[in-house]
């Protein structure tokens, strides 16, 4: 699923020239015959209710009764998760800020170090309202301000003691980046001769196993704790989870209950959760692959259009999520996306973003189950669209 929406801040909190322009771009969204990647938030309540109740009974007994303060079916996705990653235990949680805020301070107090080694770009660092400081104690330093994840020498060079180490997989901000395998191994290491635990930012880790070319299992077994998310790329309706030692979840459920996360029912965000990781999970490996030739076909074809200057971040995808850079303003550049998706059918991008440069703004792609059948002809003759309606 695409992201791009969730950036959005709603400006004209609710009302007005925002909300406006927020509504069409949904229904130029939902509306097209043709897109790479179709997400929840391009769905209506009623058909988004009516795909869960279709599928949800392929996954668990629907005649079981509903959850109550974290038991049922939300066990059951705790086991499974559990079991997927190849940990001890998992907990639910309503979110991943939640999730996260939890993890590291149950590892501070055994620790006894509050603070957190992690990028600057990291989630929690840009979207999460300092929560890490001024909800639960603790510090941030940041070993690279480079727009990829930190090296094995810059953690060990860190001049302070951090009780943690956190590292998002992928690095979203940057263009959805990974390390080497070797790389992952020898910073996880670094931080361990620091004597600091290894947490993992894993919100997207399911689709890091082609990259890394080993299992969940294995990825997962680097870290002392890994949090996961349900809805971003496995389409769930929301959650998260922690993943790690029991003792650990154990303390991580006291403190979800303090932080107001133990909710009364949750089981269409659980069962929803299930069904990602039945169906999409195993079909994220070719997402991946595909979306190295879309990646090809959309730099070949901007090329082809003559445009000023654009970038395709990272050239090969990492994973089944890219960057596009172009010299244009945002709102010009979502207009364009908006009207070839109305007058054609057709999606190319979604919502354009201002970048850190000057006159340089970035939209990120995702390929999913619709994107596959895309050949690269296809995204050539998109780009084609795309361009023509640039000034």
């Amino acid at each position: 699923m695409t992201d791009s929406e969730s950036k959005d801040d709603g400006t004209g909190n609710g009302t007005g020239a925002g909300t406006d322009q927020k509504r069409r771009r949904q229904a130029a969204w939902s509306g097209a015959r043709r897109m790479l990647a179709r997400g929840p938030v391009e769905q209506r309540i009623g058909d988004r209710l009516a795909a869960l109740a279709a599928d949800a009974g392929t996954v668990y007994d629907l005649d079981d009764w509903t959850d109550v303060y974290g038991d049922g079916v939300v066990e059951e996705l705790e086991r499974r998760t559990a079991r997927t990653l190849g940990t001890e235990a998992a907990a639910f949680f309503p979110t991943g800020t939640m999730a996260q805020q939890i993890a590291l301070r149950c590892w501070a107090g055994r620790t006894g170090n509050n603070t957190v080694a992690l990028h600057p770009r990291a989630h929690p660092e840009l979207h999460e309202r300092n929560a890490f400081h001024e909800v639960s104690g603790l510090r941030t330093v940041h070993p690279t301000d480079e727009p990829r994840l930190p090296t094995a020498d810059e953690v060990r060079d860190l001049d302070e003691p951090f009780g943690a180490l956190m590292l998002e997989l992928p690095l979203r901000e940057p263009g959805f980046v990974l390390p080497t395998w070797e790389e992952l191994t020898e910073v996880v290491a670094a931080a361990r001769e620091r004597d600091a635990v290894v947490h993992f930012d894993g919100a997207r880790l399911w689709e890091c196993t082609a990259h890394f070319g080993r299992p969940l299992e294995e990825i997962a077994a680097l870290a002392d704790s890994v949090y996961v998310s349900y809805y971003k790329s496995l389409g769930g309706m929301s959650g998260a989870a922690l993943a790690g030692p029991q003792a650990l979840i154990d303390e991580a459920k006291a403190w979800r209950h303090r932080y107001g996360g133990q909710l009364f029912q949750q089981y269409p965000a659980a069962l929803s959760a299930l069904v990602g990781l039945e169906r999409e999970l195993p079909r994220l490996p070719g997402y991946v692959a595909h979306a190295k030739v879309v990646a090809q076909a959309l730099g070949e074809g901007l090329a082809a259009a003559g445009v000023p200057w654009f970038r395709v971040n990272p050239e090969v995808p990492h994973t089944h999520q890219f960057q596009v850079w172009l010299p244009y303003a945002a709102d010009v550049l979502t207009e364009a996306a908006v009207r070839q998706a109305e007058e054609t059918g057709t999606a190319l991008f979604r919502r354009w973003f201002p970048g850190e440069t000057p006159g340089i703004s970035v939209t990120e792609v995702t390929v999913t189950a619709e994107g596959l059948k895309w050949t690269a002809q296809d995204v050539a003759a998109a780009v084609a669209e795309f361009t023509g309606r640039l000034p």
